[in-house]
């Protein structure tokens, strides 16, 4: 990442700048960002304010910070693009001396796509379901055929491209249809369509959160070396502060619509300053050792309701009475920038956690669930083959695995949305019938699923409050009386203010979604919750906060957990054992402790290889071995 020429001592979006002789590093600045500011409508409040920042060509910049912060809106905001009800209304985003938002309309179409390229979070939703994935390719080279005509003959290039995101180029597989491509392969295709025509800037919007660990690390080394090797500036925008960790050389952390702490990988992961930052460090999983999580306290302001000190004074344990007051602004401290009042008073040091409360006992008490010998299949393609597990009261067993291995088929088995199987699985010693639809109404209350994607477990069409009250009605005699307050309790529960029950889920961030998503589960006191997935959209803190309240609830109620997940540090805060499948099958299972920290099969063995680790170090090498220059 590099930083706006500067003479003296001047102001860059109100960040003090040092005097710096940038004259070479400026040849290699790609994105220059300065005073970017984004509202609701033409004069409403600010969602991001005072944004700047530089990035360098091959260099990867990391954004992050908790779900509503300002990340999306400032990735979008680079391609000259809001979400609906929003404005861009101040601020420059040069791209190679190019201003983005100075462009019209035909050129800024023409912009996206060959000059600047987006890959959001779901692959899915970027790939169109009806057209064969060699032909999506091809049409991104023949809209912008002037920036692709330099790369030769277009089969050609398709094949390119494909070899470069570690795909085979096989008149079969450009032949196929999103559909029948895994998770993994459907991100790949975004991928390369948006390197097909060498963009200068390429944004990513969150796109390993749904992958497991082996896709992850596969997809990571994708989009380093090819904005290696081409030369390309990148935005990685995430919540997983891991992933960024060997992925970015740069990362800009943000609260409340604003950069609060800049600096190299090394330095705010290794030495970090701000408040704000330490806590997000803080509720980070360990795949080394069991530790207690611990999330933010509170919530993040909305637009219009951030006060008029700091944001971040009413969950700051350093606050004092001029953070309710004086808004900070940007100071040198540890050789970064960092918008606190008390930044040099601060220790520039990672904070302590404590370990994680032991295992539950068992007991001799029976299972409250029992799977034996469960083979599942999808018309004639068999997915699960002889799998057995048992979850004991208050025990949360998570099942790890790869994309494909059948994970969620088991899970779906279990909950009845599967009927395809053999074998047979007891809730509390009494068979259940094969699909949900022959289950009586007190098992679906007392067996609940949690989906993975929050923005198609939720009906659209109807208010926060308006979905949890239907779980309530169809499963309770609750009166309307009691349910309103058991709606707003379990929002609570999951760090959602009451006012959202009248919100849709589109006026939510994800992680706000998936919160909703788990409060409708809770509301009507399950006994047994499965849990496909429930955290890959939640930021790191919110995660700790609902990794936390699943565990007060399985001592307070009893409560069984199966938990599905790809994010093996996680395993280690939530569950007491582990079951790992592949490819259908069961290849390892015992305690958490024994099943990590000493895997006996290789597959268990290399998926630890492959998990994210969080730099330890302020001497640790960037991953892309750049240096940083001085803070904006």
């Amino acid at each position: 990442m590099s930083v706006p020429e500067a003479s003296g001592r001047h102001r860059v979006g109100q960040s003090i700048v040092p005097q710096v002789d940038t004259t070479a590093a400026r040849r290699d600045v790609r994105l220059e960002v300065t005073g970017l500011e984004v509202r609701l409508g033409r004069s409403g409040p600010d969602v991001v304010r005072d944004v700047s920042f530089a990035v360098r060509a091959g260099e990867v910049l990391g954004l992050v910070g908790e779900s509503g912060s300002g990340k999306t809106t400032v990735a979008l905001a680079l391609l000259g693009h809001t979400r609906r009800g929003l404005r861009i209304t101040a601020g420059r985003v040069l791209l190679d001396g190019t201003d983005l938002l100075a462009l019209g309309a035909r050129e800024l179409r023409a912009a996206r796509g060959s000059r600047v390229s987006y890959v959001p979070q779901d692959p899915s939703s970027a790939l169109n379901p009806t057209l064969r994935v060699g032909a999506q390719v091809r049409e991104v080279l023949r809209v912008h055929a002037d920036r692709a005509r330099g790369a030769g003959d277009a089969g050609d290039r398709v094949a390119e491209v494909m070899r470069e995101v570690h795909l085979d180029a096989t008149p079969e597989m450009l032949r196929r249809y999103p559909h029948q491509l895994s998770g993994g392969q459907q991100q790949r295709i975004a991928l390369a369509m948006a390197f097909a025509c060498r963009p200068s800037l390429i944004v990513l919007d969150e796109p390993t959160t749904g992958l497991d660990v082996s896709t992850q690390r596969h997809v990571l080394d994708t989009v380093r070396s090819l904005c290696r090797s081409h030369g390309v500036a990148a935005v990685y925008v995430s919540h997983d502060l891991a992933v960024v960790s060997g992925l970015v050389s740069d990362v800009a952390v943000m609260y409340a619509g604003r950069i609060v702490e800049i600096g190299t990988t090394g330095q705010l992961f290794g030495q970090p300053v701000h408040p704000y930052t330490r806590g997000l460090i803080a509720a980070v999983p360990s795949s080394e050792r069991a530790e207690r999580l611990t999330g933010i306290d509170g919530q993040q302001p909305r637009p219009g309701r951030r006060g008029g000190g700091c944001s971040f004074a009413p969950r700051c344990g350093y606050a004092i009475d001029s953070c309710t007051t004086q808004v900070p602004e940007p100071v040198m401290a540890a050789d970064r920038s960092v918008r606190c009042l008390r930044a040099r008073d601060i220790p520039a040091t990672r904070p302590e956690r404590p370990p994680a409360a032991g295992g539950l006992p068992a007991g001799a008490a029976a299972p409250v669930l029992s799977v034996r010998r469960i083979s599942a299949s999808y018309g004639s393609t068999p997915v699960l083959s002889g799998v057995s597990l048992e979850v004991p009261p208050r025990a949360c067993v998570a099942v790890v695995g790869e994309s494909g291995s059948g994970k969620t088929t088991l899970a779906r088995c279990v909950a009845g949305l599967h009927s395809n199987w053999t074998g047979e699985i007891s809730f509390q010693d009494t068979p259940l019938a094969r699909g949900a639809r022959q289950r009586d109404k007190d098992v679906l209350r007392r067996v609940q699923y949690i989906f993975q994607n929050p923005y198609t477990s939720l009906n659209p069409r109807k208010t926060v409050g308006q979905i949890i009250d239907q779980q309530l009605q169809q499963l309770t005699g609750l009166s309307r009386r009691d349910r309103s307050q058991r709606a707003a309790g379990v929002l609570g529960d999951v760090s959602l203010a009451a006012d959202v029950l009248s919100s849709y889920p589109d006026q939510l961030s994800g992680g706000e979604r998936q919160r909703v998503a788990i409060a409708r589960a809770l509301a009507v006191e399950p006994e047994l919750l499965i849990c496909d997935e429930v955290t890959s959209a939640l930021d790191v803190s919110v995660q700790a906060v609902i990794v936390e309240l699943l565990r007060e609830i399985q001592a307070q109620r009893q409560l069984a957990l199966v938990f599905i997940t790809h994010n093996l540090a996680l395993v280690r805060s939530i569950a007491q054992s582990a079951v790992v499948l592949r490819e259908g099958a069961v290849a390892e299972s015992g305690p958490v402790e024994q099943v990590l920290e000493h895997p006996s099969d290789p597959y268990t063995q290399r998926l630890m290889r492959d998990v994210p680790r969080l730099m330890q170090s302020a001497t640790q090498e960037p991953p892309t071995g750049s240096r940083w220059g001085p803070a904006i």
